[in-house]
């Protein structure tokens, strides 16, 4: 399949469609990785976006981004980047990036990572880092195409 993509920023009247689907998403991680009941996750979840991104897409030191597949049309929203940029270490962390699930296994994933690198590299940003879940074996093996190799590993034990 043949795809086109483009990143732009999200704007304010998209940032509650991200939240339909991030929080969610999120909560679903958590309680899988860190074994909290789904109300505890949800919970989670919230505090976390709420404390990361205060005012939305207006949030200094965060950068949302629309992935668009434009052979779909000037506005074929595909899925979503948030991520935090270090200008003096010249790189970013990606907080969050997600293909919507009717066009996962289409080479987006793989696009919009080569796209956000580009103009990175434009920018003079130099590294992008991420975490990416254990058991998420469709994103590591996008990051493993992409070329990301891995540089240490999360560990959890609940206490009390």
């Amino acid at each position: 399949m043949n795809v086109m993509i483009s990143l732009r920023s999200m704007r304010a009247d998209e940032y509650s469609a991200y939240l339909d689907y991030f929080i969610p998403d999120y909560a679903a991680e958590i309680a899988a990785n860190y074994h909290l009941s789904p109300v505890e996750s949800r919970l989670q979840a919230l505090r976390e976006i709420g404390e990361d991104l205060p005012q939305g897409v207006e949030t200094s030191g965060q950068v949302l981004l629309c992935i668009i597949d434009s052979l779909l049309g000037d506005d074929s929203l595909v899925g979503y980047f948030r991520y935090r940029p270090d200008i003096p270490a010249r790189s970013i962390y990606i907080s969050d990036f997600h293909i919507f699930a009717a066009h996962q296994g289409k080479g987006y994933g793989k696009e919009a990572l080569a796209a956000l690198e580009l103009g990175l590299s434009k920018t003079g940003f130099t590294q992008i880092k991420l975490r990416v879940a254990e058991d998420n074996k469709r994103a590591k093996h996008v990051y493993d195409v992409s070329g990301f190799r891995v540089t240490g590993v999360n560990m959890s034990k609940a206490i009390g």
